[in-house]
């Protein structure tokens, strides 16, 4: 198998960039080689998303693609893994024949078999899925720049939130053992020049109380601060596990980002109530007054528009929170209806036209609000991670403690000395003009 050259591409979140990773790792084991150029490549790997319709459109689309270089290309072997086929294993394998194998989230471990199995003559694989079978933690090889990778401390979802389809895909919440993260990120940092670790899961700030009876993310990020980073960052947080003592230990901590990427989803009691949220618009607003009193935190969060049952007053109290609340960063999304939801069930539908209209009012607002959030900055002091040059600028290009890459702004500066990728230097913010800070290194 050495002379195989393995393809991949990976849809979704980060948590489905860590699972191609430890993927990439067990080939890479085996023997197997790799190769960025589709056209190159033997085996083409599909690692899919299925969160909503447009991610499982994204992921068909892609596969429809990657099935042209069995004509055009050197490809031999299609196979689509992830949550695309955990969740539609039988309509897909009988409706796809471009693909020769299909694995659930529970089947990456059996990949290196899989095309073991192809080469042996056998199509239409498709691994049997079984949610609570996961897969043991592999060597991961890392598809993000060397100064950062994320860490996944938890697998699935317990928060049962009606719209979403992640606990069926996925499982329940399942921690992973404080032993095993922390070996993990010892390895990582071990063999790469991290310098950020961005600790991930569905719901960090539930860590540890299914597997320990307790909560245990201060526990395991106490450890997580020994190693040799300089930023932790922390996706994803449930309002309503944003505890006075997690805040305490935040705030004790310089390597731990105040960086709080929190999914409101929306403010509306009535729309929260039928979303299944655990948090109320009360308990929002002393979230929020709360972290505006200790200072110096950046929040992100997401709503949902257009969900069922909401009215034009719902998203008038959306507007006036999001008005007064002034938070950092804002991602919008027009709601979906999933399979086997408890939403998908519920009556008085919103219409598509609506949905978008809905979307362009408050991504209109959250623009605005933005622009004045990031005028404040003008004249502060920044610590920012050096990521690349912007040619067009001639300056260069990089995030602040405030964004986390792939989902934030970035901020363009200037340095009388050369730099490396991945070193972290302070910038005096000098401008700020489309979302973009400008700044020069001091």
């Amino acid at each position: 198998m050495n002379n195989i050259a393995i393809g991949v591409v990976s849809l979704g979140c980060d948590k489905n960039r860590i699972d191609t990773e430890e993927m990439l790792g067990r080939l890479a084991g085996e023997g197997f080689g790799f190769t960025q150029d589709a056209a190159q490549a033997d085996v083409i790997i599909v690692n899919t998303c299925a969160f909503i319709d447009s991610a499982k459109e994204e992921a068909i689309s892609t596969l429809l693609e990657m099935a042209e270089y069995k004509k055009d290309g050197k490809c031999k072997f299609l196979i689509a893994t992830g949550c695309l086929p955990q969740r539609y294993m039988q309509e897909l394998s009988e409706g796809m024949p471009e693909v020769d194998a299909w694995l659930g989230t529970a089947g990456y471990d059996k990949i290196a078999d899989v095309i073991r199995r192809l080469y042996g003559g056998e199509r239409g694989i498709a691994v049997a899925n079984d949610k609570d079978d996961r897969c043991p933690v592999a060597p991961r090889m890392l598809t993000t720049p060397e100064h950062y990778a994320y860490l996944k401390i938890a697998e699935g979802c317990g928060n049962r939130c009606t719209y979403c389809a992640i606990p069926s895909i996925r499982g329940g919440y399942t921690s992973r053992p404080i032993e095993s993260v922390v070996e993990e990120a010892k390895t990582l940092t071990a063999e790469h020049p991290i310098k950020e670790l961005i600790v991930v899961a569905q719901d960090v700030s539930r860590y540890g109380e299914d597997l320990y009876g307790e909560n245990k993310l201060t526990e395991l990020l106490q450890r997580l601060c020994e190693l040799p980073v300089e930023w932790i960052r922390l996706l994803y947080l449930y309002p309503e596990k944003i505890t006075d003592e997690l805040l305490d230990f935040i705030d004790s901590h310089p390597k731990i980002c105040r960086y709080l990427d929190i999914p409101l989803q929306h403010y509306s009691d009535k729309v929260l109530k039928r979303m299944n949220r655990r948090i109320d618009s009360k308990g929002i607003d002393t979230l929020v007054a709360k972290l505006a009193a200790r200072g110096g935190y950046t929040v992100r969060s997401t709503f949902i528009v257009g969900f069922p049952g909401e009215t034009d007053e719902d998203v008038e109290l959306l507007e006036r929170f999001l008005t007064r609340a002034k938070l950092d960063r804002c991602g919008f999304f027009e709601y979906s209806k999933e399979d086997g939801t408890a939403a998908a069930r519920l009556p008085e539908k919103i219409s598509e036209e609506v949905k978008h209209a809905r979307f362009e009012r408050l991504y209109a607002l959250q623009e605005g609000i933005m622009a004045q959030r990031d005028a404040q900055k003008i004249g502060s002091t920044q610590e920012v991670i050096y990521e690349d040059i912007d040619f067009d600028n001639d300056m260069f290009s990089g995030r602040t403690r405030g964004d986390a890459p792939g989902v934030d702004s970035r901020i363009l500066f200037t340095s009388k000395r050369p730099m490396d990728v991945g070193e972290i230097c302070r910038v005096k913010v000098t401008g700020a003009k489309d979302g973009i800070l400008t700044g020069e290194c001091i």
